[in-house]
C-alpha cells in the first residue's frame, strides 16, 4: 500500500515538473511566429477569407480535432469524462474553423471509443453535409477508421461513397499543390482506414492510410509528447514535396496507472501551448513541415493559430 502511494506522489511530481518545463520555455522563449496576429473574420469561412487561387493544400495548416466524434460518448458523469476528447459536435466544429476530422467505428456504423459507444456514424456525416451545404470554399479532410479492437463496419467504403459522392475529392498524387480554387467545387477528402478489409485503391474516391501519416505517442506528460511531437515532424520532408499528410497531435491521454484519468484535466496540461508548438517550429528550422495540428477541446484561439500560420505561408513570410 504505502509502495502505491509512493507510485503515485512519484508520478504527480513528474507531471509537475514537465508543466514547469514547457511553462518555462513560454516565459523565456515567447509563442510568437509569422501570423500569430492575424485572426479570420469569418471562422466558418476562412479558406475563403484567403486567396483561394494562392491557397494550395501544401500552405495549409490544417486545424483537426482528436476523436472528433466522442461529444456524446458514454454516460453523462460517469464514462463520458474518460472519453470526451470534444465537447462540440461534428458541425460546430466545423463552423469553428476544424477542418480536419477523426472519427471511430464500429462493426454497427456507431461511434466508439475504446469500449464505449455513442451516436451512428449518419449523424457525422449529415453534420458535414450541412455544413458544405452552407460553404463554397471550405475543403474538409475526413478520416474515419475502424477502432483498435473492432470490426469494420461492412461495405463502408461503399457507404461512405454513396453518402458524399458528390464532394468526394478523387485520390490524386499531384493534388497537393493545387490551389483550392483548382479543387471546387469538389470539398471532401476522405481518407478510410479499416482494420481487415481490403483498403481503398489508388485513384478511387476515397484514399487510404498512405496519405494520412502520424507518429502517436501514448503518454500523459506534456514535455515528453511536446518534445517527441517536434522531433517527429523534423524527421518529415517538407510539404511542399510530400504527397501525404502529416499530423502531430497537441494532445496527452490519460494512463490507467494515474489516479487522474479523466481527458480534460490531462489533456489541459499541453492543450494551451498550440502557439508555442508553431513558434518552435519555426524556431527549430521545421516550419515547412507542419501541415495538420491536431488537439482535444478544440477552441477559437487554436484555429487561428493554425490560420494565421497559413496566411503567413501564403504572403511569403514563412
Amino acid at each position: 500500500m504505502l509502495s502505491f502511494f509512493s507510485d503515485q506522489i512519484d508520478k504527480h511530481k513528474a507531471v509537475s515538473e514537465e508543466e514547469k518545463t514547457i511553462n518555462d520555455l513560454e516565459q523565456s522563449e515567447g509563442s510568437h511566429f509569422p501570423g500569430d496576429d492575424y485572426r479570420p473574420s469569418d471562422r466558418k469561412n476562412w479558406m475563403a477569407g484567403l486567396d483561394v487561387e494562392k491557397l494550395t493544400l501544401s500552405k495549409i495548416v490544417w486545424p483537426g480535432t482528436h476523436d472528433s466524434a466522442t461529444n456524446d460518448i458514454g454516460i453523462p458523469l460517469v464514462s463520458r469524462p474518460l472519453a470526451e476528447c470534444q465537447t462540440l459536435s461534428i458541425y460546430d466544429q466545423l463552423v469553428l474553423g476544424t477542418r480536419v476530422l477523426d472519427i471511430r467505428v464500429q462493426e454497427d456504423r456507431h461511434i466508439c471509443h475504446g469500449i464505449l459507444t455513442s451516436y451512428n456514424v449518419d449523424a457525422v456525416i449529415d453534420d458535414v453535409i450541412r455544413f458544405l451545404s452552407e460553404t463554397h470554399s471550405e475543403i474538409i479532410i475526413l478520416e474515419m477508421r475502424t477502432e483498435y479492437g473492432h470490426k469494420d463496419p461492412p461495405e463502408f467504403e461503399t457507404y461512405l461513397a454513396d453518402k458524399l459522392g458528390q464532394f468526394l475529392i478523387q485520390q490524386d498524387d499531384n493534388l497537393f499543390n493545387k490551389a483550392v480554387s483548382e479543387i471546387l467545387p469538389k470539398r471532401v477528402i476522405c481518407i478510410w482506414k479499416p482494420r481487415e478489409s481490403p483498403k481503398p485503391n489508388r485513384g478511387g474516391l476515397l484514399w487510404n492510410s498512405d496519405y494520412l501519416k502520424d507518429n502517436w505517442i501514448d503518454t500523459d506528460l506534456p514535455w515528453k509528447k511536446f518534445q517527441s511531437n517536434l522531433k517527429h515532424l523534423s524527421e518529415q520532408q517538407p510539404v511542399s514535396s510530400r504527397k501525404y499528410f502529416y499530423r502531430v497531435e497537441n494532445t496527452v491521454t490519460p494512463q490507467a496507472d494515474n489516479p487522474v484519468v479523466w481527458v480534460k484535466p490531462v489533456t489541459d496540461r499541453i492543450r494551451k501551448y498550440a502557439r508555442l508548438f508553431i513558434s518552435q517550429c519555426v524556431a527549430k528550422g521545421c516550419g515547412d513541415k507542419l501541415q495538420i495540428l491536431s488537439t482535444d477541446l478544440i477552441e477559437e484561439d487554436f484555429v487561428d493559430a493554425c490560420v494565421g500560420f497559413t496566411h503567413a505561408r501564403i504572403e511569403g513570410k514563412v
